[in-house]
């Protein structure tokens, strides 16, 4: 029995029950972050903030995020993801409770910004796929990262028109409340996940490891493509509501839209995550940033009306999150299971940098300019990049930390 195996049977629980937990724990915290951009037109409405605010709150959101995720990661490797996930969660609840109740920008950004973006460096799938490194056979890993990404995208159709109607019903304020009452449960379901503490020699330690890691030329390929991703993933995200209700159409196309985009985003992350074990990951990475890049460009081409908006969410779920199971697989080839939070984290870092600029290039362009337009050309030119940076990786083990002589 191989290691990981080995982990997941003396935890007391079936591989089937640790996927099981991690993917409600995806599934709960992916979905009020993917419906963030249902609050933009309502906070305007009832609060006097621009949206220069709510693009700041969220963006440093998606900074936040990134910055917090490879230190979550590393506290999860060396001690264990339980505690981890638990402060995660209840961080995620707190901001979500002070988001509703703010009265000025500044209180909204802290709890939309700061506290969400920390919440999720804890409590989001990250989390969860650094533990079913360590304690899921290697085999079952490529299809378990997809399982759990599926869920979080899950969680996003879920969310997307509950959140339409918890804002219609109660309020955006009485939405968001909702939203940290159904973050909660992942402090129980964390007991699922805990993976065992790692242990480090004086020469293989965390920092030599991710030293070795920047200078692994396929891992910062790796790493700068999934700038990309973060980029495309957040605009939308935030921005696409508010670009459907100024193109003319009902914001129920917009809700719906981003529900779709979260249920195909079942099948592609699924789909992808199987394709990780039969085609090289590099090249479906690679197919997907271009099919991204195609899509927005007839997507914007196109005259604005409910059926395109519907299929550009279909399409775009079918490519959503599905380069989370190659990447993180990749990873976890390149480096092992042992170190897997922290390096995904990096990486994951990247991925909300991007997300922090798309969020901020789209509210400022759409204030300067009137449109969202100079965006979407971005987003289809960094689409090209991204699918060319993939191509050169490398699928094979790193070398071995090299260790100093005594």
């Amino acid at each position: 029995m191989s290691q990981a195996g080995a982990q997941a049977k003396t935890s007391g629980l079936s591989a089937v029950a640790i996927v099981l937990a991690g993917c409600l724990v995806a599934m709960l915290s992916f979905g009020p972050r993917s419906v963030m951009g249902a609050f933009q037109l309502p906070v305007f409405a009832s609060r006097p903030w621009g949206t220069e605010a709510f693009s700041f709150a969220l963006a440093a959101q998606n900074l936040l995020w990134g910055v917090g995720q490879p230190f979550a990661g590393a506290l999860a490797d060396r001690y264990g993801s339980k505690y981890v996930l638990i402060a995660g969660a209840l961080l995620y609840a707190a901001g979500l409770a002070l988001m509703a109740q703010a009265n000025s920008s500044l209180g909204f950004e802290l709890g939309a910004g700061v506290l969400i973006g920390f919440g999720l460096s804890g409590a989001s799938f990250n989390l969860v796929l650094g533990s079913f490194a360590k304690l899921l056979p290697p085999e079952r890993l490529s299809y378990a990262f997809g399982a759990a990404t599926a869920a979080g995208s899950f969680g996003q159709f879920l969310f997307s028109p509950l959140a339409g109607a918890l804002i219609e019903r109660f309020g955006w304020e009485g939405a968001s409340l909702a939203f940290a009452a159904l973050i909660l449960p992942i402090v129980p379901l964390s007991l699922a996940l805990a993976s065992p503490p790692a242990a480090f020699t004086r020469q293989a330690t965390q920092g030599a490891t991710f030293r070795h890691a920047l200078g692994h030329k396929s891992y910062v390929l790796l790493v700068l493509g999934f700038f990309t991703c973060g980029f495309q993933l957040a605009f939308i995200t935030v921005h696409f509501q508010r670009y459907i209700v100024e193109s003319g159409l009902s914001p129920v196309v917009g809700y719906w839209a981003i529900a779709l985009v979260g249920a195909f985003n079942i099948f592609g992350s699924l789909l992808s995550g199987w394709l990780g074990m039969w085609v090289p990951r590099r090249f479906i990475l690679s197919a997907i940033y271009l099919s991204r890049a195609l899509a927005t460009a007839i997507f914007i081409a196109l005259p604005p009306s409910s059926t395109s908006a519907l299929l550009f969410g279909a399409v775009t779920g079918l490519l959503w999150l599905s380069t989370v199971p190659p990447t993180s697989s990749l990873i976890g080839q390149m480096f092992g299971a042992r170190n897997m939070s922290m390096l995904y984290g990096f990486a994951f870092f990247s991925h909300q940098v991007g997300g922090f600029l798309g969020v901020l290039l789209g509210g400022w362009f759409r204030e300067s300019f009137g449109s969202y337009q100079p965006v979407w050309l971005l987003s289809i030119a960094l689409g090209v990049v991204s699918a060319l940076l993939n191509l050169p990786i490398v699928e094979a083990p790193a070398e071995p930390v090299l260790q100093p002589a005594e």
